[in-house]
């Protein structure tokens, strides 16, 4: 689905929190240039961003159920609130009503 250029990626910006963070605590360290200029990256490839709204956020909070991963929390909510797939191979998302593709 990515590499189909009739499709839109869509990239949140928890994505880009979530990889630098763990590039910032040395788990990471293969992303350290994505980081650099996710930005740049991102517009490259064409892909296009998703800025976290404030509905994101309270979303996110709220989500009821035991996944307690704020990146996921995040991802799960922009999904719900956007009507966006997310493409995941977590299928603990699978319970909050999304369409998950991996």
């Amino acid at each position: 689905m990515i590499a189909d250029t009739g499709n839109a990626v869509i990239v949140s910006a928890a994505s880009a929190w979530e990889i630098a963070t763990k590039v910032g605590l040395g788990k990471l360290p293969t992303a350290v240039d994505l980081v650099a200029d996710f930005v740049g990256q991102m517009e490259r490839e064409g892909f296009q961003m998703l800025a976290i709204a404030v509905e994101h956020a309270v979303r996110g909070g709220l989500l009821p159920g035991p996944h307690k991963d704020p990146f996921d929390r995040m991802l799960i909510a922009q999904a719900q609130a956007e009507h966006l797939p997310i493409v995941s191979n977590e299928t603990a998302f699978d319970t909050y009503g999304i369409r998950r593709v991996w």
